[in-house]
Order: structure tokens, then sequence, then C-alpha cells
């Protein structure tokens, strides 16, 4: 939080001293980002809750709600600075202090870095969907102020519309950044199945079990950083209870350690016999 508000102190003297439009679109970046982290905070600290009497599967969809926010915050803004920038197209204005919005350019970039470091290892631990959309953004941010970086180089040289231009497209940067996250926080809260490898792990390590069967009824979804999985389990029909419930929880137990982060796991035990005519139906 420290090295984006010392960003954005910066940037905001770059802005005023040179009139950049590009160094105004990299502020406004900035600005989004720290919104982006304080909400990602206070998010965090209540989706991280553990499942309650009202809340039995968790509050982990709080963070996707929190991504729905932020895309349409960025969205906005976005338009506002290719407005911005197309109107200096057609009324351009001469860039001061070039110089000092070079070196801004070059501290943002290192601040950045580092900022992008720190998320890297949060998301390693916590599988976070709100930090992990954080630091994807930052790690385009740093490819930003490169351009912001070159737009003002290319203006000290001579080259007029290189600034508004810069701008555009730091505006189409951000509203292709906003996409990711709603897209990936929308799949989130529809309940969209896990990728089909991981799927396919599934059905390999419950059917790998020595009294499984077949699998079938597979169901998947991912809540915040905990995946649920339901499965329904072929077993034989004179199987003995206690056995079966053995083999569901050897099989749930094969499942939870292939997989990094929380998981939880619902298994039905089916007959086999039922299972085949149910499947011949």
């Amino acid at each position: 939080m420290l090295m984006v508000s010392l960003m954005i102190a910066t940037k905001c003297w770059a802005w005023l001293s040179s009139g950049s439009a590009a160094m105004l679109g990299s502020l406004t970046d900035s600005m989004l980002d720290i919104s982006a982290s304080m909400m990602s905070f206070l998010v965090l600290s209540y989706a991280l809750r553990p499942a309650d009497d009202d809340h039995r599967f968790g509050h982990g969809k709080a963070e996707a709600l929190a991504g729905l926010g932020q895309a349409a915050f960025i969205a906005g803004s976005a338009c506002l600075l290719a407005f911005h920038g197309v109107e200096r197209i057609f009324n351009p204005v001469e860039l001061g202090q070039s110089l000092l919005g070079v070196w801004v350019s070059l501290f943002a970039i290192v601040c950045t870095l580092l900022v992008v470091f720190v998320q890297h290892q949060v998301v390693k631990r916590t599988q976070s969907i709100a930090v992990k959309a954080d630091a994807l953004h930052y790690k385009g941010d740093i490819l930003l102020n490169i351009a912001v970086l070159i737009a003002i180089l290319l203006s000290y040289y001579g080259v007029q519309y290189a600034d508004p231009i810069f701008a555009i497209g730091v505006a189409g940067y951000l509203l292709y950044n906003c996409w990711d996250i709603a897209k990936e926080s929308a799949d989130h809260l529809m309940d969209k199945e896990l990728p089909d490898d991981e799927k396919n792990e599934i059905i390999l390590l419950a059917s790998s079990h020595e009294d499984v069967f077949g699998v079938h009824e597979l169901r998947t979804r991912q809540s915040g950083k905990v995946k649920f999985i339901q499965l329904h389990l072929e077993l034989d029909d004179n199987l003995p209870l206690i056995r079966a419930h053995h083999v569901a929880d050897e099989v749930v137990q094969s499942i939870e350690a292939a997989f990094e982060g929380e998981v939880d796991v619902l298994i039905h035990q089916d007959p086999v016999s039922l299972a085949v005519n149910a499947n011949a139906s």
C-alpha cells in the first residue's frame, strides 16, 4: 500500500508539471490499483472467514462480488481516459517537464516490481482470486509504465501525437484487464466447473481405488480458494456398509492430497448393479 501511495504522489506531481495525457492514464491506473488493493484487503478479511450457520459453504464468493465491482470501476475510468486522449488528439498540448515524467516512470517501474514480488508470494500461499487479479493487473502495469516512458520521450523529441495515442492505448489495456477480472468473477458466481484436466484427475484418483468399479455424477465448482467436489462411487453390491464408508474416506483423502488449497469432497456410494442399470437407461 505504501509503495502504491508513493507512486500516486509522484505521478500526480509529474502529471501536473508536464500535462501528459499518458501520465494521467498511468496516474488513473495507480489510483485504481490502490482502490482495488484496499477493497481486496477488506473483502479477504470477510471471504476467509470459516463457514458458519448462515453460510455453510463459506464466504468465498465475496471475492467474486468484489471482482465485479473492480471491473465496473476500471471500465468507467478507462472510458473517461479514452475520451481525454481523443480530445488531446484534436487539441494537442505541448508537454513540459518531460524529464520529470521519465524519472517518475522509472521509479514507478521499480515500485511495481516490488509489489508484484510480494503479491506473488501471497498468491502461492492463499490461492486468492482477488490477490491473483490484483497481481495480474500490477504485472501489466510494468508494461504500462514502460509505454508511458516511451510516450513522454517521443513527445520530447517532437512526435506530437504520441502522448494522446498512448493514453488511448492505456485505456484499451485497462478495458482488457477489467474484462478478464469480470469474466473470472462471473465464472465463480455462476459455479463454473473446474478445468477438464482437474476433473479427469479426480475421476482417475477415485477409479484407481481397488474397491471402486466406476465413477459418475461428478460435479465441481470453486468458491474463493475452496474447491467443492461431488461424485458417486460404484461399489460392489455386497460390500459391507462399514467398508463402503472406509472406501469413500480413502478416496476423499487421495483427492485432498492431490490438490493444493482447501478441498471439500462429498461422495455418494452406489451399488454397481444400480449404477450399471442407470447408465444403460
